[in-house]
């Protein structure tokens, strides 16, 4: 286990750390799915704006995280990359 991994676990033994973690956990996942396959995709973010209509500098706030994509984004952003989008809930 890495030294970050340890520090979170520790973290998350914290109530208020743990209640704020969960709160953006699903926006993080989200964050990083639109990452991973852009780069799976071999495309810079300039390359996916040009495909998605979405602007670069939207797509840089979502993969930072200042920014929260609406689900129109997404499925641009989806359909830019040759994807689908798909919402599940457990």
């Amino acid at each position: 286990m890495s030294d970050l991994q340890k520090y979170k676990e520790k973290q998350l033994q914290n109530p208020e750390f743990k209640k704020e973690y969960d709160a953006t956990r699903n926006e993080y996942n989200v964050t990083r799915a639109i990452i991973a396959a852009r780069i799976a995709a071999n495309m810079t973010q300039k390359e996916l704006a040009e495909k998605s209509g979405i602007r670069q500098s939207n797509i840089s706030r979502i993969e930072n995280g200042t920014c929260s994509p609406t689900i129109a984004t997404l499925q641009a952003l989806a359909k830019g990359l040759g994807m689908e989008l798909m919402v599940s809930f457990k």
